[in-house]
């Protein structure tokens, strides 16, 4: 194993402890046992724990927003887009690798941790704004429609749909709001269209994923238009920087 390898598995560890256990949780030589790798290793290629944290929840940030920007600067319009990001294929009960971090204490605490979380949240608003903007120019929207302001409420609907699934054990209400989201954006259509009716919208977050995925959850309160939440399919795995054998394109914004 050569340097560069083994500083790249040192990250992608960082990155899954992180996930799973917070700042606190993850400790230099849980790390270091999950990497493979030495103290000696560890310490040549990073100051400590606080300098590997740093490179990881970047790396994190780093690679959700090609995740993202993979499915918003796809063909379509508008409303096709934003369906594909919503619709994306995610381990929603395992919640969102940025977007935890951000109800981390201890890297709210710390500058340097936190600032890729802003700035991963300001460019995802800006992006989903920009997108939303083609639309209404393309004439998708009625002109009374709020690029920015709907921007900012799909990112608060993403990331709150994965708070709501986590804490009901079931990732239903995630697909839920997403698909309750897409139904708000078809009622600003222009002309004015109304809500559809009951049921999966047809293309929607729910219907644009499979049944259901292998091994996965599944449990009561999944109502109409959800369905168990799964691992990400191969085609949205950027793999950005990762080490081998740890999947980053699970749990995106």
């Amino acid at each position: 194993m050569n340097g560069a390898d083994t500083a790249q598995r040192l990250i992608a560890a960082t990155q899954e402890l992180l996930w799973e256990r917070g700042y606190v949780g993850t400790s230099p030589r849980a790390i270091q046992q999950r990497a493979g790798a030495g103290q000696g290793s560890m310490y040549h290629h990073f100051g400590g724990k606080p300098d590997l944290a740093r490179a990881a929840v970047r790396r994190n940030a780093e690679q959700l927003r090609a995740l993202a920007d993979a499915e918003l600067g796809r063909e379509g319009s508008a409303v096709e887009r934003v369906r594909a990001y919503l619709g994306r294929e995610r381990e929603v009960l395992r919640g969102c690798r940025v977007g935890g971090l951000a109800q981390d204490p201890e890297v709210v605490a710390d500058p340097e941790l936190r600032a890729p979380l802003e700035e991963t949240f300001a460019w995802l608003q800006e992006r989903l704004a920009g997108v939303l903007e083609e639309g209404r120019a393309n004439g998708e929207f009625g002109s009374g429609f709020d690029p920015a302001g709907t921007a900012a409420a799909i990112v608060a609907v993403v990331q709150g749909g994965y708070v709501l699934a986590r804490s009901a054990g079931d990732p239903g209400p995630f697909h839920q709001a997403a698909d309750g989201l897409l139904r708000l954006l078809d009622a600003h259509a222009a002309p004015a269209g109304t809500a559809a009716a009951s049921g999966p919208h047809p293309g929607s977050a729910s219907s644009s994923r499979s049944p259901s995925g292998p091994g996965t959850p599944s449990g009561p309160g999944s109502g109409p238009g959800t369905d168990p939440g799964s691992r990400a399919d191969p085609a949205s795995d950027s793999g950005t920087g990762s080490g081998p054998g740890i999947d980053h394109a699970d749990a995106a914004l």
